[in-house]
């Protein structure tokens, strides 16, 4: 692990919410299998990496990822006001957690987001959320009825700032027209690239928003998939950051952040030299023809 390394700070809107550029995403902390203490050590460690956003959604890890994330804050005082939680709301899943949960289904009803909110602030052991996200589109999403629960979260000091999460650029704005929106966290890696293409990223960089992005290595298939496309891929990927003399997933993360969009890529590992390589990656910019390659090997055409 590169320890001198400091991951820098990214605004998501123009005058609002500040994260790190990299975002340690806690997604499947319930399976890294760790003590309170080393859940503590492993928080410390991404401090130090200037890594200081911590992803969450209430569904995670069965209802239970908060939980422990808040043991690790409870036990260690002053870890909270150096770092900022996002969480995300608005899934229902059949749990023997959530009893009276029939279906698995969305619900964004003003009192769910409210009710979903609260259980977080208390899984977490904090006050409030630096940022609250509707984790999905809902078929039966009231635009109106989202925007009053923010709002009435907001000027309840309990979040301070909110946004979206895999919502077309039709559907973010159309919220962001009823209360201010700071991210919309989206899928993207070379595997999945889309945002590129169907305007999410385009209008984001128009109102001068940051995007948030997840599964930068395609759910591990980057690393693992063994057809003709993805071995493409890896091989282009691999000849630039030997050539570079770069790690393969600190220039994935690079490729991530050359967009002028500015997306703030997740982690999804418990390891620290993980995290560290994705901070590396704020430390190089790609040649554009090394970009533009790593596209063509994702897309398997020229651009023109």
């Amino acid at each position: 692990m590169t320890t001198s390394l400091a991951c820098p700070r990214a605004l998501t809107r123009r005058g609002g919410l500040e994260l790190s550029r990299i975002v340690a995403g806690m997604w499947r902390l319930g399976q890294w299998d760790m003590s309170v203490q080393q859940r503590i050590a492993f928080i410390e460690e991404c401090l130090a990496l200037g890594v200081t956003s911590f992803d969450h959604a209430d569904i995670y890890g069965n209802y239970g990822v908060e939980g422990l994330f808040g043991e690790a804050l409870r036990a260690r005082p002053g870890l909270r006001e150096r770092m900022e939680i996002v969480s995300k709301c608005g899934i229902k899943l059949v749990s023997p957690q959530r009893p009276a949960h029939t279906i698995q289904h969305y619900d964004t009803s003003l009192n769910h987001i409210v009710a979903s909110c609260e259980a977080s602030l208390r899984q977490l052991g904090t006050d409030y959320l630096d940022l609250l996200l509707i984790h999905r589109p809902d078929p039966l999403m009231d635009f109106d009825e989202v925007a009053e629960a923010f709002t009435r979260l907001q000027a309840a000091g309990k979040v301070r700032h909110v946004g979206v999460s895999n919502f077309t650029r039709h559907q973010f704005e159309a919220l962001n027209r009823r209360v201010a929106l700071a991210t919309n966290q989206v899928e993207f890696s070379p595997l999945t690239t889309a945002p590129m293409f169907d305007a999410t990223f385009d209008g984001l960089q128009d109102l001068g928003i940051s995007p948030m992005t997840w599964s930068p290595f395609g759910g591990g298939r980057l690393f693992s998939a063994d057809d003709a496309a993805s071995v493409r891929l890896r091989a282009t990927i691999q000849e630039v950051a030997d050539r570079l003399g770069q790690s393969f997933s600190s220039v994935v993360f690079a490729w991530i952040m050359m967009l002028p969009s500015r997306p703030l890529p997740l982690t999804g590992s418990g390891k620290i030299a993980s995290i560290a390589a994705a901070v590396a990656a704020t430390t190089f910019t790609l040649e554009r023809s090394d970009w533009f390659a790593i596209l063509r090997a994702a897309r398997g055409h020229e651009v023109a």
